[in-house]
């Protein structure tokens, strides 16, 4: 029977307390309570285009704006998703996706290499989409990337609405983590590592 990919990470500073609860074998569902709308919704397209199952409630210094939140967010996320995958026998490790909405295209490619990287290129057409700041999108993803150890390319390749630029690059990663978790039937006790180790 194979172990439960699930984790459960609390994380409490002067500035947030956050709590992410994760099944990476889930069906998509999502409890979002961010206090920024935007944010909930695209950690719910990271879900459901996923299949990840998550649950993440965080109460922030919004009163400040949502910098710390987003970054806390991305760093606890990480060290979730980080405790769930385990050992990485059977994963597939790598993973690609490109999402297209209307006019907007990005291609996100993620691997599970063990060495946390960041490469994002996102000319977002606006500096607020909703409530949210566009540039805290980098700040979620870097803090995730940090604490994942997984290395990260995101390149928003065309559009003109930020909206739909953001939400292409977290459907798109939230597939490319659905391929690059998924676990290969072929080599089920197999570390995907010429080095024996990840």
């Amino acid at each position: 029977m194979t172990t439960p990919r699930t984790a459960e990470v609390s994380r409490h500073t002067a500035e947030t307390q956050i709590t992410v609860k994760i099944n990476l074998d889930g069906t998509g569902q999502a409890r979002l309570n961010t206090g920024i709308g935007f944010f909930d919704h695209m950690l719910d397209q990271i879900a459901r285009h996923g299949l990840i199952d998550l649950d993440i409630q965080a109460v922030g210094d919004l009163h400040i704006d949502g910098h710390h939140t987003v970054e806390d967010v991305g760093i606890t996320l990480g060290q979730a998703l980080h405790q769930a995958v385990g050992d990485k026998k059977g994963l597939r490790r790598y993973g690609h996706a490109y999402v297209p909405l209307d006019e907007a295209l990005s291609r996100v490619v993620i691997d599970f290499s063990g060495r946390p990287g960041l490469v994002m290129h996102v000319p977002f057409k606006s500096g607020m989409i909703g409530g949210f700041d566009s540039q805290l999108a980098f700040e979620f993803f870097q803090g995730f990337v940090n604490h994942a150890f997984v290395t990260l390319h995101i390149d928003n390749l065309r559009g003109e609405n930020a909206h739909h630029q953001a939400e292409t690059v977290f459907k798109a990663f939230g597939r490319a983590l659905r391929a690059a978790l998924e676990l290969d039937a072929r080599a089920p006790n197999a570390i995907p590592s010429t080095k024996g180790s990840l």
